[in-house]
């Protein structure tokens, strides 16, 4: 009597010396390390180009007549613009391989820095044109990026390795902004446009070298790695209203940009009023006013990175791996809903330092790479379709509405700072129902796509 032996699986590689350092963030397992530093480094180069023109777009718009104002309506006027780039990058997708795609829609946009400088340079009043492009670049550009890190790993690999990913990001905006303002003292804020061009253009280099590397057909299976062929000929927007679990998404995202943003203008009203009371009191100079609201939000970012960032490297992986998606995107609505609580009935500085620097670095770190990875069992066509809907055009909806409640609750209802934080506390409670149905949808359908596999 003969035995047959069960076929086995083919063994998987082992770790490498760089697997075993990036072991002390994530579990990163033999053959990964390459790809994931790879792509770590070209989020890295992504949001670091941002932030090497943000100080740009603040410079063009400030020095216009009425800049101030011209920011805050610039953000409904990109939620508009989205209307019509959001369908238009749908119908390229339809055309197009994946490669070719990121390399268009990149390349448009690098293209657009050089002649910006030019046009600043030679005094032209370009501060709105920039402000609107500078954010459909932040918007569209880091979601497709996304979207690609989604097409290229499996729900298991991506709830294992993003963290990394995003900590790349995170690193990135805050190399971004430090090199920006070196190079300013050196050599002014239009050159900026150019070596922001420069580190684009190095991050598509980039992307093609990750793209060109992929592993042979048998072990693209093992990675869950797609061929690049045109990703679908579905209308992005309906892609995302027909489905329930985007739809659950877009919504959530919504919540998130509307507590988010009308949170940050609680905490400007409550850094003004603790300039006035010292001011009033005597311990501080009518004329340092400046000096104090400029200190305070210095200290305020840099905490929050650095907490972000910490974060990032050592937390968000472990709270995914023991905790799941689903509990994890729980955590940020509820430190908000403490943090409005507290803002409603003890608004002093002192309290709301704290809070909303806790806030805003799980926000940054857990929240950012939790959302990205609720697109891991997706299709390939909601993955760089619906998402640019809802990583573009739902952002700066929740924007608009924030914008929407201040201005109505500063204009008609005379509200307070408590009153402002109530509302947002009652935001956060939708927030966190919406929250508790998406991670309940984003395991069903990782269960489906697995048994599908199976």
């Amino acid at each position: 009597m003969s035995v047959i032996a069960a076929p086995t699986s083919p063994a998987l590689p082992s770790r490498g010396p760089l697997e075993r350092f990036l072991r002390l963030f994530t579990d990163v397992r033999g053959g990964e390390g390459t790809q994931l530093l790879l792509l770590t480094l070209n989020a890295f180069l992504i949001l670091a180009a941002y932030y090497v023109v943000k100080p740009v777009r603040q410079a063009l718009i400030l020095e216009q007549p009425g800049g101030a104002e011209l920011q805050s309506y610039a953000y409904a006027a990109q939620a508009v613009l989205l209307l019509i780039l959001v369908p238009l990058y749908g119908a390229l997708a339809t055309r197009l391989p994946r490669r070719r795609l990121i390399n268009v829609v990149t390349l448009f946009f690098i293209a657009w820095l050089p002649a910006f400088y030019l046009l600043a340079e030679a005094r032209a009043p370009i501060g709105l044109v920039f402000f609107l492009w500078i954010g459909v670049f932040s918007l569209m550009v880091i979601a497709q990026f996304w979207a690609y890190a989604n097409d290229i790993y499996t729900p298991e690999a991506g709830k294992r390795l993003f963290a990394v990913i995003a900590f790349g990001a995170s690193s990135g905006a805050v190399f971004g902004a430090w090199i920006s303002r070196h190079l300013i003292r050196l050599i002014g804020v239009s050159p900026l446009l150019l070596a922001a061009a420069a580190i684009l253009a190095l991050s598509l280099v980039l992307f093609n070298f990750i793209d060109l590397r992929r592993a042979p057909a048998r072990q693209r299976a093992v990675h869950g790695r797609k061929p690049d062929v045109p990703i679908g000929d579905g209308n992005a927007f309906a892609l995302v209203l027909r489905g329930r679990y985007l739809l659950l998404m877009a919504l959530l995202i919504l919540l998130l940009n509307w507590v988010n943003s009308a949170g940050e203008y609680i905490l400007a009203v409550i850094v003004k009023h603790a300039a006035d009371a010292d001011i009033a009191a005597g311990t501080l100079a009518a004329g340092e006013e400046r000096r104090f609201i400029g200190a305070f939000f210095a200290d305020y970012f840099q905490i929050v990175n650095i907490a972000g960032m910490v974060l990032q490297l050592f937390f968000v992986s472990r709270v995914v791996k023991y905790l799941g998606v689903p509990v994890a995107l729980c955590i940020a609505p509820l430190i908000a809903l403490g943090s409005y609580a507290t803002a409603a009935l003890i608004p002093s500085l002192a309290i709301m330092r704290w809070v909303k620097t806790a806030e805003n670095s799980v926000d940054y770190s857990l929240m950012n790479t939790v959302r990205q990875m609720l697109f891991l069992p997706t299709s390939r066509e909601e993955k760089y379709k619906a998402k640019q809907v809802i990583d573009s055009f739902v952002v700066r909806a929740g924007d608009v509405l924030a914008a929407a409640t201040v201005y109505l609750g500063t204009t008609l209802f005379a509200l307070s700072v408590s009153q402002f934080a109530c509302i947002n506390a009652a935001l956060v409670l939708v927030w966190l129902v919406l929250a508790l149905l998406t991670g309940r949808e984003f395991q069903r359908r990782t269960a489906a796509r697995q048994g599908a596999t199976l």
